[in-house]
């Protein structure tokens, strides 16, 4: 049985082969290049030529035929490896058996041509099993040509050529499959996730225009209010316009905001908060929730006006939003000699330590069908860029508070704490 251990170790050396090659299209890519396809069924072919087994000084044996058959019906090559098998055939001499090999491989290199299209076309079963009977055929010739030639009968290529090889190219076909198969998942995988993330990020752009649309539909209805007088309404006016230049801004922030491009500027975090608080109040009065404020006289720091109102505007908006019942939403900011700490707290149904901790994560709400997860995590994406940091308490049944900690460029404090009623008498948010 010296043949069968032969052309078993013949097979390993190609199911590594293939394996090594699989792994490495993997890293690469998600499928196999035609030069790697070239390179595995022309190097399979060396392999069957390198350790071929002598019967005599005469004769050898290999499986050439299974990377000529596997290469010629999955990758269209069968001229390419006819060809390299009759120079790798011309290297043991040019006698009647190079002119056997000649005629037979030029005429199976003409008839695969027109098989490789059929082939790919055939159910994954019936690919393997015409495999299996196209190379149990060439077996079957190989072997009647040798026993006429030499007028014996061995054993051992009979088992070799009708067994072994017939067997090797139905293990190496189904190889072959799974690998194409995997190679298609992934591609199919990494579609799905495109449109995932294209639909994602529609459906996370509405949310966020959706805020400032909203405080600006807030400012629209009292503008239809009748005992509006005319400071009133130019001040709903110049809210409005503000705020439609928000949602302008937002659609452009998105296209980047994977990395956030921060304009920093000297500005006064008070008259930002201020203006957020002024902006979501309607929104606020809607669902019966009263808003305190704690804000010292002014504090700049450094960093974009408009980001830094947008994730203000988020966080205030959750929180009203956590509130069903009414309550109270509390703004403090608190200032040290280097950083400057802004708390927003309310009185909602607050979170367990598993919700905490999974805050900010992409596509991740605790609002259910009704959030897209994206809000917090631009909050988080845009208050990093700052370089400042998010800390988040929360017990169930209590309510959250959301603590930002930004760089303090300078600041002053007032001894008494503004009153909880901003009117715009008092302050002109966008001073």
């Amino acid at each position: 049985m010296d043949i069968a251990k032969h052309f078993f170790f013949n097979l390993s050396l190609m199911v590594v082969l293939l394996s090594f090659l699989g792994l490495l299209a993997k890293r690469i890519g998600h499928q196999l290049p035609t030069t790697m396809t070239a390179f595995y069924f022309i190097g399979s072919t060396v392999i069957c030529f390198l350790f071929s087994y002598s019967l005599n000084d005469e004769y050898t044996l290999d499986l050439r035929m299974i990377p000529i058959i596997l290469g010629s019906l999955y990758a269209g090559m069968g001229v390419l490896l006819s060809i390299t098998s009759l120079l790798l055939r011309a290297f043991f001499g040019f006698d009647m058996g190079f002119i056997f090999h000649a005629i037979f491989y030029l005429t199976f290199a003409h008839l695969s041509l027109g098989w490789s299209r059929k082939f790919i076309a055939l159910p994954y079963k019936k690919r393997i099993l015409s495999i299996v009977f196209l190379t149990s055929i060439m077996g079957l010739i190989i072997f009647t040509t040798y026993a006429l030639i030499t007028r014996s009968f061995a054993w051992d290529a009979f088992f070799a050529y009708l067994v072994i090889q017939p067997l090797g190219a139905g293990t190496l076909a189904f190889f072959l499959e799974e690998l194409c198969k995997s190679f298609k998942f992934n591609r199919f995988h990494i579609e799905s996730q495109k449109m995932e993330a294209v639909e994602q990020m529609g459906a996370a752009i509405s949310h966020e225009i959706r805020n400032p649309l909203t405080a600006a539909l807030g400012f629209v209805q009292l503008l239809e209010n009748d005992d509006a007088t005319d400071e009133d309404r130019n001040f709903y006016l110049s809210i409005l316009k503000k705020e439609l230049h928000s949602a302008e801004t937002i659609i452009h922030d998105y296209l980047t905001f994977s990395n956030p491009e921060i304009e920093k500027e000297k500005l006064n975090l008070i008259t930002v908060t201020t203006s957020v608080i002024n902006s979501i109040r309607p929104l606020a009065d809607k669902n019966g929730i009263r808003i305190v404020t704690v804000l010292p006289k002014q504090v700049v720091i450094e960093g974009d006006r408009q980001k830094l109102k947008q994730c203000l505007v988020n966080l205030m908006k959750n929180a009203i939003e956590a509130m069903d019942h009414g309550g109270l939403l509390k703004v403090k900011v608190t200032v040290t000699s280097s950083h400057s700490v802004i708390r927003i707290k309310d009185s909602g149904q607050g979170m367990t330590e598993e919700q905490i901790n999974r805050i900010g994560e992409p596509y991740y709400s605790t609002k259910g069908d009704k959030g897209t997860g994206l809000g917090l995590m631009v909050v988080f994406s845009i208050v990093r860029a700052m370089a400042g940091t998010i800390h988040v308490e929360s017990e169930l049944g209590k309510g959250t508070t959301f603590e930002i900690t930004l760089p303090t460029v300078e600041s002053k404090t007032l001894s008494a704490p503004i009153p909880s009623r901003l009117t715009k008498s008092k302050i002109n948010p966008y001073d």
